[in-house]
């Protein structure tokens, strides 16, 4: 089986290519913000941490965290959102790992594990890394169609993501994602076939 970590910033579609994955070529995938919040839900030692760390503030009337809360407690401090890190990255790195080796067992071929983080948490995990790379303003304009999001979010959401660079340098693979999808469906295609 083979692990390949897929990343990229925000609005250069990562989901399309992660769903042709699953579809053309069978793949497991996993999303690791997915897994962190599930590993922060109720009753988990996760969520206890976290709350044991910034307050019962950050949880909400339905017992689960506040993500809203969470976020403006977190963001505007680097510090802190650290510390938030040091508690979920572990445990969602190991999730991952079991799960790859519950699938390797089961004989699955590709481990599509994604986050836009992977240059910095979780690369060890595979086997090579790819980078939707996509022109910016093409992401903007995807975000823009799709989410809704305007032009100042846009900028914000690119701003906390890593640079381009950061991408670059730590992925072995770059599938631009660009132009037309069945372009990126072939560059895919080349490199799963080599």
């Amino acid at each position: 089986m083979k692990v390949i970590g897929i990343t990229g910033g925000v609005g250069s579609g990562k989901s399309e290519v992660l769903k042709f994955l699953e579809q053309e070529y069978g793949a497991v995938v996993c999303q690791m913000d997915e897994v962190a919040k599930q590993i922060q839900k109720k009753g988990t030692q996760a969520f206890s941490r976290i709350v044991q760390e910034f307050g019962e503030q950050i949880v909400g009337n339905n017992g689960e965290l506040d993500r809203m809360k969470l976020g403006s407690c977190v963001f505007a401090d680097e510090k802190k959102l650290q510390r938030l890190n040091d508690i979920v990255h572990p445990e969602v790195l190991e999730w991952v790992r079991k799960d790859i080796l519950k699938k390797k067992e089961e004989c699955c071929s590709y481990y599509i594990v994604e986050a836009a983080l992977l240059p910095k948490v979780g690369k060890e995990l595979c086997d090579e890394l790819w980078y939707i790379y996509t022109d910016e303003a093409v992401r903007r304009e995807r975000l823009k169609s799709s989410r809704h999001y305007t032009d100042e979010k846009i900028t914000r959401m690119i701003a906390s993501q890593p640079v381009e660079e950061v991408f670059q340098k730590a992925c072995t693979v770059v599938i631009d994602n660009s132009g037309d999808f069945e372009a990126t469906k072939r560059q895919i295609g080349d490199r799963l076939n080599k």
